[in-house]
Formats: structure tokens, C-alpha cells, sequence
């Protein structure tokens, strides 16, 4: 079941009739020597721990380490229960679960990279939203997230998940693409559309770049991981509307990489460009970032 590209993967799914989901199933637990059980018993523990750092912030706001953010995902939530909401029940809702993780990422609680901490709210903010929104039982979140899996694993092997490396196209990028993926198989579209949505996700967020105000993951990092839960639904919707992406996965991805490293190292995570170097964004840190 093991495959090193997107090319390969689509392949498996054809020939054994299985969704994206099942075949990382599979790789993981013949490369990992383990049980069907205890491969999903893993990803229920990785759910359940993005479920709480998504709502914990809700719950009890708080300030971040850097001092930058806090509190966010708290007023889109009462914005959002008062019915003041412009983006709706599931994108509204995502919004909130994906700044809400990055509030517990910057104050020092646990979290799940998926792939990176700073684009760690994606995945968990369209799956939950989506749980919410069509009432679906954690089974079907867990299947959806290790075709997330399959997603990230692509992007590691041949490109980069890493900010430092390929810009924030890389991490919130690829992020957008494993939750747009996993959401477009939750709501029963092919392999062929999963990664139709994965590519389009890509394509959109090119050339992103990695601009942290103060080196701190937490300003923008937590503006674009609500950009990125819509960047995925949008990608989605498309896919699961018949619309085919032409310019494959594998080609999106190496198309990335290569952008990526294209980038001045100003804008690759070294907080020396960008939004960093606003006179505000200075000034903030003078603040905060001391």
C-alpha cells in the first residue's frame, strides 16, 4: 500500500477500489507493525486533542505567550451564536475552531502539527465544522483525517511542509490542501476530487509568504489559518462540483517547492520581510515581543 506520489496513490485507490482514507490506513499499519484498531485508536487520540485546542479557547480566552494574540476565536464565536455571522454555519464555525488553535498553540498548549504548529487550526477547524455541520460521528472524522495524512505525507516526500523552506505556501498551503482533501471525502466525493481539491488549494495560496511579527507563531500565522479553512472549502466545493483541476497534484506540489525556493530568505520564517517589518508590526513587538 505504500506510494510516493499522488500518481501512485490514485493507482492503488483504482486497482483495490478503496478511498484515499483506507490506503494511508493500510500504509500505516503495515509500515508501523501495527493493529487496524490500533492505528485508529491513535488518530482518535490525535482528534480528540485537536478538538480540545480548538475549544478550549472558546472557553477560556486567554493572552498569548507573545502577547500578540488572545481572545479571537472567543468573539467570532459570540458573533457567531448571536446569528451576526457573514460566513455562515460551517465556515463560520471553522473559522473560529481554526483561530482557536493557534491560541492554544501560542500559549503553550498541546496541539496537533497538521503539518506545522502554525497552520496546526486548518485541519481541525473544517473537520469539526463539518462534524457540526452534518452531524457525523467521530469514525467518519477519523477516517477523513488520515486521508489528511496522505495529503501531508506527499507534500514531505516531495516538497516541503516547512516555512523556512518553501514560504507559508508550505504550511498553511499544504495545510488547506490536506483539510480540503479530507472534507471532499467525508462528503463522498472520489479520490480523483479529493486531490482535484488539494491541487486547486494549492494553486490558489501560491507564493505565500512566511512573515511572523516578531518571529512569533502568532501574527499573521492565526489571520491565515482562517483564510486557509475557506481557501479549503472553496477548493472543496469546486471539486465536489464536477470541476476538474488541470494541473495534477504531483505538478502542483513540485510547482511549490520550486516557487518556494525562489523566495528571498526575507520572506521564508526569518521575520525580516513582509508584515514583519511593518512600522505597527514593530512596534507591537516593542510592546509584546521583548
Amino acid at each position: 500500500m505504500d506510494f510516493k506520489n499522488a500518481e501512485e496513490l490514485l493507482r492503488i485507490c483504482g486497482e483495490e477500489k478503496l478511498p484515499i482514507s483506507e490506503v494511508m490506513r493500510e500504509r500505516e499499519i503495515e509500515l508501523g507493525e501495527i493493529t487496524g484498531d490500533e492505528a485508529d485508536q491513535r488518530m482518535g487520540n490525535v482528534l480528540r486533542i485537536m478538538r480540545d485546542s480548538a475549544k478550549t479557547p472558546i472557553e477560556k480566552p486567554g493572552r498569548s505567550m507573545g502577547g500578540l494574540i488572545g481572545g479571537e476565536s472567543r468573539k467570532l464565536y459570540d458573533r457567531h451564536v448571536a446569528g451576526s455571522s457573514i460566513c455562515g454555519s460551517f465556515l463560520g464555525r471553522a473559522i473560529i475552531y481554526a483561530m482557536g488553535v493557534l491560541e492554544t498553540n501560542s500559549s503553550m498548549g498541546l496541539i496537533v502539527a497538521a503539518p506545522t504548529a502554525g497552520s496546526a487550526g486548518i485541519v481541525p477547524g473544517l473537520l469539526l465544522a463539518a462534524q457540526e455541520e452534518y452531524d457525523m460521528e467521530d469514525s467518519h472524522l477519523i477516517k477523513a483525517l488520515f486521508n489528511a495524512g496522505a495529503i501531508g505525507y506527499l507534500a514531505m516526500r516531495n516538497a516541503t511542509v516547512a516555512g523556512a523552506v518553501g514560504g507559508c505556501q508550505a504550511e498553511v498551503g499544504v495545510a488547506s490542501a490536506m483539510a480540503a482533501s479530507a472534507v471532499v471525502e467525508l462528503l463522498g466525493g472520489t479520490p480523483e476530487q479529493c486531490l482535484d481539491a488539494a491541487s486547486t488549494v494549492m494553486m490558489n495560496m501560491l507564493g505565500l509568504v512566511c512573515d511572523p511579527v516578531g518571529g512569533l507563531v502568532e501574527y499573521p500565522c492565526q489571520n491565515r489559518n482562517a483564510a486557509g479553512v475557506a481557501n479549503g472549502l472553496i477548493a472543496a466545493e469546486i471539486a465536489l462540483s464536477g470541476i476538474r483541476q488541470r494541473i495534477p497534484f504531483d505538478e502542483m506540489l513540485a510547482i511549490m517547492y520550486s516557487v518556494g525556493k525562489t523566495l528571498p530568505a526575507s520572506l521564508r520564517e526569518t521575520a525580516k520581510g513582509g508584515c514583519a517589518t511593518a512600522p505597527s508590526a514593530c512596534g507591537m513587538c516593542t510592546q509584546h515581543c521583548a
